[in-house]
């Protein structure tokens, strides 16, 4: 999937999100593969961004293959099996990664 698709899903996925009881939250996507980009995630004062942009203050960092990310915003990949088998890597707090994939499912329509 083409990084311009991955950061237009990743808002649509965003606006749909459940950020309630998310006071602050700063994650950096990190796709690679073969149109690689960056993107960040913050939730602030009760609003979701997703920019196209490095975040240096970050909480984590998640690297993720944009084959894998694409899956992942499908519901189509377990995040914690996922990470187990080294297809995510979080640099920072490991919990705030986990809390990134939650926001994420819940932006997703079943």
């Amino acid at each position: 999937m083409k990084f311009i698709n991955i950061l237009k899903r990743s808002r649509e996925l965003a606006a749909e999100a459940d950020i309630s009881g998310v006071d602050f939250m700063a994650v950096q996507i990190n796709i690679t593969g073969a149109d690689p980009g960056v993107f960040y995630v913050e939730v602030k004062n009760g609003r979701i961004s997703v920019e196209p942009y490095e975040y240096y203050d970050r909480q984590c960092a998640i690297t993720i293959s944009d084959a894998d990310f694409s899956k992942l915003m499908r519901a189509k990949l377990d995040t914690v099996k996922a990470y187990n088998d080294g297809k995510i890597a979080v640099e920072g707090d490991l919990g705030r990664a986990l809390q990134f994939s939650d926001i994420l499912k819940s932006g997703i329509k079943s």
